[in-house]
């Protein structure tokens, strides 16, 4: 078994959510930077890392098109700038607040989000339990994340 090392996380990180180049000694122009925009979803049933899951339906339900960039994620020092992620974590989090449409139907119980390519069905990126499960019902507000509510991590 590998580990990464801190320099590959920091890069991976700067190029998946910070938009970043990737800037790794002998890469070419086509590793360009990576997705334009991370699609955050709300399920009600656990994926795996296969996939999966029951992801929420109706009701004005749909994914929150978050940009990736250095405005909407931290650096790896966990901090809000443009500089280039130097940190040991291989972690970054949610800069701004990301709020789902208000529900016009129940929802049910959430219990897991999840981070796809694509505004509707698209590939699987990252997913992971809340820290405790929501009835979302019809008239609910809208749920919202706070900044720094979601913690990524590459390897470590």
């Amino acid at each position: 078994m590998a580990a990464m090392s801190d320099f590959l996380e920091n890069k991976l990180i700067d190029w998946f959510f910070r938009g970043q180049a990737i800037g790794v000694t002998g890469a070419s122009a086509a590793a360009g930077t990576g997705p334009t925009n991370l699609y955050f979803a709300l399920l009600t049933a656990a994926p795996s890392d296969t996939g999966g899951g029951t992801e929420v339906t109706g009701g004005s339900y749909a994914r929150v098109t978050v940009a990736a960039n250095t405005t909407n994620f931290d650096n790896t020092q966990q901090a809000n700038t443009t500089a280039v992620s130097s940190g040991n974590t291989g972690t970054t989090r949610n800069s701004i607040a990301v709020t789902f449409p208000a529900p016009s139907a129940n929802w049910g119980v959430v219990s897991h989000f999840a981070i796809y390519d694509a505004s509707t069905t698209g590939n699987l990126l990252f997913w992971g339990a809340l820290t405790a499960s929501k009835t979302i019902n019809n008239g609910d507000a809208a749920p919202s994340f706070a900044i720094n509510a979601f913690s990524l991590q590459i390897d470590n």
